[in-house]
């Protein structure tokens, strides 16, 4: 486990560039623990510590959310705002609410957390860093729903505004990724027809 002022190591074999922020250093240390042998971590135990901790090499950031300095959800906003290219977890004992559906999280895990679930968490995250911004979104909008379903009444969520509109949101992203894998294979289709007339035509010069 790295603290706050240590540097990566280069020689290990790891996947990833996880930080841990949680001002619990028991909580810290635990979930640093459970994901060392897989990643390099690094810790953070407070708000102002984990801002000193956005660098580029970061692709992860674990979030409590309720810190005494700079909370969670506003780490999450400088996140985004300042443009940093991470996937962002929220592992917090807050249960999820509708103000959910403002925060831009990639996951939402309540407290406490299994060490097989967060690592699965992180491993996903790392997985959807690869997908393009379009996709990454789309995920992002099915993990707040995913999180509203999991701890609230489904009779409640039929009649919940903010939950009904992240379903409506859901439908409309799925439809402009659908659209842009048709496009994608209607190039890759004229592509290919374009090579094969012009295999032909060569084949037809000899």
């Amino acid at each position: 486990m790295a603290d706050v002022n240590s540097q990566p190591d280069a020689r290990r074999d790891v996947s990833g560039t996880v930080l841990v922020v949680d001002d619990e250093p028991e909580l810290a240390g635990m979930y640093a623990a459970m994901l060392e042998d897989r990643h390099t971590v690094r810790t953070a135990t407070s708000g102002e510590a984990a801002l000193r901790q956005f660098t580029s090499d970061v692709d992860v950031v674990l979030l409590d959310r309720r810190m005494p300095d700079v909370t969670g959800d506003e780490l999450l906003d400088v996140v985004r705002t300042e443009g940093y290219d991470y996937q962002v977890a929220m592992v917090t004992a807050v249960e999820p609410d509708g103000d959910v559906t403002e925060l831009a999280f990639d996951a939402y895990v309540v407290k406490p957390v299994r060490r097989r679930d967060l690592r699965d968490v992180v491993a996903e995250l790392l997985l959807r860093s690869e997908y393009g911004a379009g996709i990454q979104e789309l995920l992002r909008v099915a993990s707040k729903l995913a999180a509203l379903e999991t701890r609230n009444d489904p009779a409640d969520l039929a009649d919940d505004e903010d939950y009904q509109r992240l379903l409506r949101r859901l439908a409309r992203l799925q439809r402009a990724s659908r659209a842009r894998q048709d496009e994608l294979l209607d190039r890759v289709e004229a592509t290919t027809l374009f090579r094969d007339a012009l295999q032909e035509s060569r084949e037809g010069w000899q």
